[in-house]
């Protein structure tokens, strides 16, 4: 290793030990969901990204528009970001249960086990 490197690697160190220091209930998992969500930004598939329950009307054999396919799109991942909110909030304020939940509701509509 270069000696340029350590001053770096040393504070970066520090600064992680001091972030870790403060960390709530479930920080770790709220920073495992927000990777695998980038992960799978990087490379999409067509099960990637938010999802929503099947609508009624999809349901009456009716072919999806465009506009109620990016609508829905839309709500689910709207839907994501207000989880992975909640469960911040949560962890700031050491709501382990309002945590873990609003992380089982993010991980439910990223699709993620």
């Amino acid at each position: 290793m270069r000696g340029s490197n350590i001053p770096f690697l040393t504070i970066a160190i520090l600064f992680a030990g001091a972030v870790n220091a403060g960390a709530g209930p479930c920080t770790t998992q709220i920073v495992q969901i927000e990777r695998s969500i980038q992960n799978s930004a990087a490379t999409p598939t067509p099960d990637s990204g938010a999802s929503a329950p099947q609508s009624v009307g999809a349901q009456l054999h009716h072919q999806p528009t465009p506009g109620s396919v990016e609508g829905a799109e839309n709500r689910a991942r709207a839907d994501g970001l207000a989880a992975l909110e909640r469960a911040r909030k949560a962890d700031a304020a050491g709501d382990a249960a309002g945590c873990a939940q609003a992380i089982a509701d993010a991980k439910l509509i990223y699709g993620l086990n």
